[in-house]
């Protein structure tokens, strides 16, 4: 087997199990490239010739994936997610066994399934169309706002910078948002409206329940409040119910569709799987590219046939 692992050196606390996962999946006659990935390297460049390999794997944090992802959308290249992040999110929601062993047994066995991503695009302040594919969860307001400040200590604090986060921004901008999903238009009030290929979080909490990778669709989230602390609520509704089959999601309304227009009565932050882009926008689109990728997943995935 010929492999490409597409490396980020800066993600999350630099784990170096990447090297174990690669020592495991190295058999007699194989062989293995790797290519580290910097800031000023697009994930793009790296995956040029992806074609010419049985394999790639990209290690990194969601941004990293996500982007290596969408590089290679419709590109018909088996790839392996492997969590070297700070939060790794995408990977807990496909649901593998973390151990780098395991990882490495589903690779060599070929075991995949197509998955959807997302893709996003907005206006710049320069006038400029910009285009990014999600796999998680992109938006404008409150999150985007929580990203921008953890973003300065998560290589200090990991997961602990979003929650420092959410104590410096209490108080956040409440706007009136048009949402408009396959042609059917909405209007709500909230601090945020953020468009998700999938939806669970930290502690296995389902904040949108029913929301897959494999469905063809997207689900519009809006969170309907005027003050952070009544997050609380949803928060503690995920606790008791993770699937959110039995309370719901007290403060969040969402709607599900495959091509999406979100406008804000004021311009807000924009993020794409936790990265914040700097952009303060207006409005964006929305559209999901259904099983655009093929992912390795094992038998402790959903996702597994």
């Amino acid at each position: 087997m010929r492999s490409l692992i597409i490396h980020n050196l800066g993600s999350g606390f630099g784990s170096a199990e990447i090297f174990e996962f690669e020592r495991e999946l190295i058999g007699m006659g194989d062989e293995c490239v790797m290519r580290s990935l910097s800031r000023k390297t697009p994930a793009a460049d790296l995956l040029t010739d992806a074609e010419e390999f049985d394999l790639v794997v990209v290690s990194g944090g969601d941004g990293t994936v996500t982007n290596a992802l969408y590089a290679l959308r419709n590109r018909d290249v088996m790839t392996c997610v492997f969590p070297s992040g700070t939060a790794n999110l995408l990977f807990a929601n496909l649901g593998n066994a973390p151990e780098p062993a395991a990882i490495a047994n589903a690779c060599r066995k070929h075991m995949t399934r197509e998955l959807d991503l997302g893709e996003i695009c907005w206006t710049d302040g320069e006038g400029n169309e910009q285009r990014k594919g999600f796999g998680i969860m992109s938006g404008i307001g409150f999150d985007a706002q929580l990203m921008q400040s953890a973003s300065v200590n998560k290589q200090t604090l990991g997961e602990a910078a979003y929650f420092a986060a959410v104590l410096d921004n209490l108080k956040p901008t409440v706007s009136t948002f048009t949402i408009t999903v396959d042609g059917k238009t909405y209007e709500r009030k909230g601090i945020s409206c953020i468009v998700a290929n999938t939806a669970m979080m930290q502690g296995d909490i389902n904040i949108i329940p029913g929301c897959t990778m494999d469905d063809g669709m997207l689900d519009v989230m809006v969170l309907a409040t005027t003050d952070a602390v009544h997050l609380l609520i949803p928060i503690i509704a995920g606790i008791f119910d993770p699937m959110g089959q039995v309370i719901g999601r007290p403060r969040i309304e969402h709607f599900k569709g495959s091509s999406i227009r979100v406008e804000s009565s004021v311009p807000l932050p924009i993020q794409t799987d936790g990265d914040p882009v700097g952009d303060v926008v207006s409005s964006y689109e929305a559209t999901c590219l259904p099983a655009s990728n093929l992912i390795v997943v094992d038998n402790h995935s959903p996702y597994a046939r």
